[in-house]
């Protein structure tokens, strides 16, 4: 019996990383959550580089794929797309895939902007997107690497999935 027949959940890990944007003008999304005053970051979508690690971790653990193979550059409709709009389809594939979301916890990694005194709003956001609890969580690197120089955001993301149903995939 495999671990999927017993219902055992399975577990995906899923990355993001984008550089800040040379255009001043372009906005700034992280967590699902604006940040005025903050240059955005590149990207085909909007960059929000929480949204989109969940929504690649997803993926992963009920085995879909990534975040690249489902809205890559290649996807015209998903240009300019926001983070939550990505992350609730991301979850409404995995669900029509016969999966249950039980969570999903997102680290944010890079010295701005600062998360903490958003942090409820952002997981809102985020799980609202989702329809499944997603927690944030941020850190630096201490200067060490694109991160640590301010040249960009990465995000980390781990989901967990069960097996409830057959699916359409």
């Amino acid at each position: 019996m495999t671990a999927e027949r017993a219902g055992l959940p399975r577990t995906g890990i899923g990355t993001d990383v984008h550089a800040f944007d040379t255009d001043p003008a372009r906005e700034l999304w992280v967590g699902g959550l604006h940040w005025p005053g903050e240059v955005g970051l590149a990207g085909h979508s909007d960059g929000d580089v929480a949204a989109h690690a969940a929504a690649d971790a997803l993926f992963s653990a009920a085995g879909l794929g990534d975040l690249g193979s489902n809205f890559g550059t290649s996807a015209p409709q998903w240009a300019g797309a926001r983070g939550t709009v990505l992350l609730a389809e991301a979850a409404r594939r995995v669900r029509a895939a016969g999966f249950e979301i039980g969570n999903v916890a997102v680290q944010v990694i890079g010295n701005r902007p600062r998360l903490g005194p958003r942090r409820a709003e952002a997981e809102e956001a985020l799980s609202e997107a989702a329809g499944a609890v997603v927690t944030v969580t941020a850190t630096t690197t201490d200067g060490l690497g694109l991160t640590g120089r301010g040249e960009g955001l990465a995000g980390l993301a781990t989901a967990l999935v069960v097996r409830v149903g057959p699916g359409d995939a």
